[in-house]
């Protein structure tokens, strides 16, 4: 056990870590006070009769799965970065992401199971599984496994360097440009009047509102860590570009291979999602790297962009 002697008292309030962990703390939500009976009802009255019907509930089962596939694998991911770390704001502050990580998780198994197995059973469709190997590709695969070697990692070297790496497999590329885009994308699709040819699914928005909220608090924590390793333990900048462009190619691969897409036309188009991807890592990583520019406070990382009501 090692206390630190330094302090007067155990926590600092004002760190980043204690500040995002009291953020969470704040902004709790239980993914079972989402209503999903209208979802339910809309699908089977927007698909009954739809020539498409079929094709086009897969492209909302993709999403669904590959959300809480990548949901499950990061909350048993973050562990090793827990342990590794040695502050306790810190500390305290991951074990809200892991529990955020988890309750994504019961969210995404919550809506297969009472909403798209209950529209599958109505519509005469045979019963599908979101762990089945049709809705990933080679790409999702490999990035995820990435992502947990580059965690691991940390448990036998935590060096900067390794610190650096796992921050930016993890928060910037799986959680602010695979999954932030992932979310903007879906939640685009399902919003009120956003799509004629989509339905509004009330409670599949409000858990993608909730989620990219959590989510958003992740990535600017990410973030701050990088700043940090950067100006107070001389990682060279370059190695976070090394990193993330070393990786890239499995998120494009993940997001644009041409199988995928069920129905075209139907939502935001893959172009209108990279330029959304690509607007905000670079605005990121000029954060990041700028010693003079802060990471954007609590408050600016939780708000959502571009999204109706």
């Amino acid at each position: 056990m090692n206390i630190d002697s330094t302090r007067h008292l155990q926590l600092d309030r004002e760190s980043r870590g204690t500040r995002y962990y009291r953020n969470a703390v704040e902004r709790h939500w239980d993914p079972f006070e989402i209503d999903l009976d209208t979802d339910r009802e809309r699908l089977i009255s927007y698909l009954e009769g739809e020539d498409r019907a079929e094709a086009m509930l897969d492209g909302m089962r993709m999403g669904v799965a590959r959300f809480g596939a990548g949901e499950q694998a990061v909350t048993e991911d973050l562990a090793p970065l827990a342990t590794a770390l040695d502050d306790i704001d810190d500390q305290m502050f991951l074990t809200t992401q892991i529990y955020e990580e988890a309750k994504h998780t019961d969210h995404f198994d919550r809506y297969w199971r009472e909403v798209i197995h209950p529209v599958e059973e109505e519509l005469g469709f045979e019963p599908s599984s979101p762990t089945d190997d049709k809705w990933f590709n080679d790409a999702y695969h490999e990035l995820f496994e990435r992502n947990e070697e580059a965690t691991h990692r940390l448990l036998d070297d935590p060096t900067p360097d390794n610190f650096a790496r796992a921050y930016c497999h993890y928060h910037l590329v799986i959680e602010g440009i695979l999954a932030q885009t992932g979310y903007y994308g879906m939640q685009q699709s399902y919003a009120k009047d956003s799509h004629p040819d989509l339905p509004h699914l009330p409670g599949l928005y409000e858990g993608f509102t909730k989620i990219r909220q959590d989510e958003g608090r992740h990535v600017g924590f990410g973030m701050a860590k990088l700043k940090e390793l950067i100006t107070e333990e001389d990682v060279d900048p370059h190695l976070l570009d090394e990193t993330v462009n070393e990786i890239l190619p499995f998120v494009d691969k993940i997001a644009a291979n041409p199988e995928d897409q069920y129905v075209e036309n139907v939502g935001p188009q893959p172009a209108e999602l990279q330029q959304f991807a690509t607007e905000k890592h670079i605005e990121r990583m000029e954060q990041i790297k700028n010693a003079a520019e802060d990471v954007p406070d609590l408050e600016s990382l939780t708000e959502l962009e571009g999204v109706g009501d």
